[in-house]
Order: C-alpha cells, then sequence, then structure tokens
C-alpha cells in the first residue's frame, strides 16, 4: 500500500500545494473568501481588471450575491409575498443566467456554461448596491437614477468580459439577452423599492 502521510519532497525543497485535505478550514475559507473578493474587485473596476481572475470559475460568490439580492428585496415585501419574492428573484437570476449563457455558446462563444454563469453572477454585484440604497429610500426619481446607473454598471462590466467570447459579427445578439437580464432584475428592485 502507498504511504500518503509520507511529503512531497523535490530536489529543489518541499512543495506547498493550495487546497490540500490537510489544511485547517479556516485557511480554505479564507482562501475562497479572498477569491470572492478578487472577483468581485473585478466586477467594480472592469477596466482594470484580470480577465483571468473570472476565467477560474466559481459558483460561490453568484450564489452569495443571489441570496443577498432575493433577502434584500424579500425583506422589504409585504408578509404574504415574501416567500414569492425571494423564489423570484433566485429563480430569474439563475434561469437567465443560464439562458442568456445557451445563447451565448449557441452564438459561438468560446467560454464553458459555468465559467458564463459565474461572470453573470458577479456582475450582479452592482444591482446589489443598488438595492441597498434604494430600499433605504428616496423619491422615485432618484431611486430610478441609482438603479440605471448600476444597470449600465452591470450590463458594461459584463459585457467587458463575454464580449470578447462571442464572435464580433454576432455581438448584437448576444446583447439582447444580456440587457433583458440586467433589466429584470432593476425592474425587479424598483418595484420592490416603491413606498
Amino acid at each position: 500500500m502507498a504511504d500518503f502521510t509520507a511529503p512531497i519532497v523535490s530536489t529543489s525543497g518541499p512543495i506547498h500545494v493550495d487546497g490540500t485535505l490537510d489544511e485547517p478550514v479556516s485557511a480554505t475559507v479564507m482562501r475562497d473568501l479572498r477569491m470572492v473578493g478578487n472577483k468581485m474587485m473585478c466586477v467594480l473596476n472592469p477596466r482594470k481588471a484580470n480577465i483571468q481572475n473570472l476565467k477560474d470559475w466559481d459558483l460561490w460568490g453568484p450564489l452569495i450575491l443571489c441570496l443577498m439580492l432575493a433577502t434584500l428585496l424579500s425583506w422589504f415585501a409585504p408578509y404574504e409575498q415574501k416567500s414569492l419574492v425571494f423564489a423570484s428573484v433566485f429563480v430569474i437570476i439563475w434561469c437567465g443566467a443560464a439562458v442568456v449563457t445557451v445563447n451565448a455558446l449557441l452564438l459561438g462563444g468560446n467560454i464553458s456554461f459555468f465559467q458564463s454563469v459565474c461572470v453573470l453572477g458577479y456582475c450582479i454585484f452592482p444591482l446589489n448596491i443598488a438595492s441597498v440604497i434604494c430600499l433605504v429610500g428616496g423619491h422615485i426619481a432618484w431611486r430610478s437614477i441609482v438603479v440605471a446607473i448600476c444597470f449600465f454598471w452591470s450590463t458594461g462590466a459584463s459585457l467587458g468580459f463575454m464580449g470578447e467570447l462571442v464572435p464580433p459579427n454576432r455581438k448584437a445578439l448576444a446583447v439582447y439577452p444580456l440587457f433583458l437580464f440586467y433589466t429584470s432584475i432593476g425592474w425587479l428592485i424598483l418595484i420592490a423599492a416603491k413606498r
């Protein structure tokens, strides 16, 4: 039988492998939180972003952002509609991301399904910021401006990443579903924030 407890030794010294089974849980959680934070920073500043960060896909960040948005919007919904609002936001985000991804793949995009869902999920982050600002309150004109700015921010960030992956002559066909996806989320934020 092989001895799995023996350290890996090379001629240049021991090799340190990230993500081993014998590392502490706190180290694993901190590494994943740093990874999610780096990807959110890529979305916040897409012009200086390293696209390689988002090519290493994960679904933790999109799941956290989806849960945050669904929780925020259902928090302020009438009592009898809380679960409906939460489920609607959750389904719209995940099904919408899947539809936009399948559309990009059918148009000849060279991205994996989970990479695309990861990018679309992280690009919801500006709309999460808009939901926090809108739910605090303010006039409908103020909320519309905030949602519009965050909508263009989300759309621009996702276009920056996904636009490179679709053939140039088919970009318009890839942009339209992306536009509808973020429009529906922005509309949900405006409806939930009405007072």
